[in-house]
């Protein structure tokens, strides 16, 4: 009986499809129906109101040349894709993470790290046709569509079939794995979307593939990625062998072998490009966090991890029992902020006092926040403290459950009150590394070339990483190569 429960789960799942199969669309990149419950009206959206997002969840990176540059080339491969209906948008952002990402509707979007770690225009233009291809096949709507249509028939079967429920948690994984398959298939489809798109307007896929190199030696190699089945991307070096192997058909099919690669344009193009966390952003130092633009400074709390990004500080223990939560009022007084953080998140007031913390004017709050859930009720605790410098209402959320509330209070009390200005010249002026371009004078390897540019032996493979090259391979006069130069004015 439970082997048919289980069965019936999963047909009741194939006819939630069944019901929605009205809900058509044919797909821009193959030409078939497809089931879609986002219209394109949607999509665009969905995009506009993502955009705003993402602008301040990450900032622009502050160089227009390269704006431009990635504008440019954006706009004229959108034209030769199969959505080219569309209004397109191609940004840089100012975040060290590899990476670039798409949102439905025209929204395309490179990190200054993975832009850092190209080594020609024919590896960006090769990504930038994987992000379009996304875009242009409809992902973002299809993989919605895939999540409504798998929980709503689970959801459906655990309701309607006698037993099922029993199998609740091993349904709803498979329905988890089935997703990740679902998103590597969207990396695959992009992957030869990249290749047409780059060949198209004149670029070497055959360097598209070569970043899959980068890609892997970044991930950690085979040691350091789950294994496919549990990843969202396909292995790298899956995706170096196939992509190889389309661009040669490509290539063969429009008969031109004869690609541009553009190499040194490239670099050039990126000398002196931010290289890792931006310190004017804040950065740590002995467990203390700095930002030498807004001058401020505070303790971390002992083995606490941090995580830093311009619309908030999150800290953690690596418990995960609790965290601290430091971010900027929008209000232009400290009762209006005390008011409303209360009443915003509809926390129950506990305490409130007025204080001054280290010359500045600040409340300190206790509140919690009580929620029902499936295991009953649960009650988080919060400290509070809301405190003026500068013009700016800085607060600090301290919170865990009420049980642990007592564990973790000296840590978020520690934190807060020892907010302060900062005033030391050698902790505001510190500056970013950068990458640098050099031309290579005589014929040696990498590493040794490296060595002469001042590069220490720690950072070597760091170095050829970001070179796209192994520390032993030969560099010859006339070279260009990158060099990543510590952090000056």
């Amino acid at each position: 009986m439970q082997k048919i429960a289980f069965k019936l789960a999963f047909q009741m799942a194939v006819l939630a499809v069944l019901l929605l199969s009205n809900s058509c669309a044919v797909n821009p990149v193959t030409g078939k129906n497809q089931i879609m419950l986002m219209s394109e009206k949607q999509e665009l959206a969905l995009g506009a109101a993502s955009n705003p997002q993402v602008i301040a969840e990450f900032g622009a990176y502050d160089d227009p040349k390269l704006q431009a540059f990635i504008n440019e080339k954006g706009q004229e491969m959108a034209k030769i894709s199969h959505r080219s209906n569309l209004e397109y948008h191609f940004k840089v952002v100012d975040s060290d993470v590899v990476n670039a990402f798409a949102l439905p509707g025209g929204y395309v979007y490179f990190t200054r790290g993975i832009m850092a770690h190209f080594n020609n225009e024919a590896e960006f233009a090769g990504v930038l046709g994987h992000e379009i291809g996304h875009i242009t096949a409809r992902h973002g709507a299809q993989q919605q569509t895939t999540q409504y249509l798998a929980m709503g028939g689970l959801i459906l079967g655990l309701v309607l079939v006698p037993g099922a429920a029993d199998f609740a948690e091993p349904l709803s994984q498979g329905v988890q794995l089935a997703m990740l398959k679902f998103g590597r298939d969207h990396e695959s489809q992009s992957d030869e979307l990249g290749v047409e798109y780059s060949t198209k307007i004149g670029y070497d896929a055959k360097q598209m593939a070569q970043f899959f190199n980068t890609i892997d030696r970044i991930s950690g190699g085979p040691e350091g990625r789950v294994p496919n089945f549990l990843s969202t991307h396909p292995n790298p070096q899956d995706r170096f062998k196939r992509v190889g192997e389309l661009a040669e058909a490509e290539q063969t099919k429009i008969k031109n072998f004869n690609l541009a690669v553009n190499r040194d344009a490239y670099l050039r193009r990126i000398d002196g490009i931010t290289y890792g966390p931006d310190p004017k952003q804040g950065y740590t130092l002995n467990n203390v966090f700095y930002h030498p633009v807004l001058k401020f400074q505070f303790p971390i709390p002992t083995d606490w991890t941090l995580q830093n990004s311009p619309q908030q500080v999150v800290m953690a223990p690596k418990d995960g029992k609790a965290a601290i939560i430091f971010n900027v009022a929008e209000e232009k007084s400290l009762r209006e902020a005390a008011n409303n953080t209360i009443g915003k998140d509809s926390l129950r007031l506990i305490d409130s006092q007025n204080l001054t913390l280290n010359g500045f004017p600040a409340i300190a709050l206790s509140a919690e926040q009580v929620t029902k859930t499936q295991q009953g009720t649960q009650t988080l605790r919060l400290l509070i403290y809301l405190i003026q410098y500068d013009n700016m209402i800085y607060r600090f959320y301290g919170l865990s459950a009420a049980a642990d509330f007592n564990t973790y209070n000296l840590s978020f009390q520690n934190t807060f009150k020892n907010f302060r200005e900062l005033t030391d010249p050698a902790r505001i002026n510190v500056y970013p590394d950068r990458i640098s371009i050099k031309t290579i004078n005589r014929t040696t390897t990498l590493a040794e070339a490296l060595r002469n540019y001042g590069v220490p032996e720690k950072r070597l493979e760091e170095n050829a990483i970001v070179n796209g090259m192994q520390q032993k391979e030969t560099v010859t006069p006339g070279m260009l190569i990158k060099v990543i130069e510590k952090g000056s004015k």
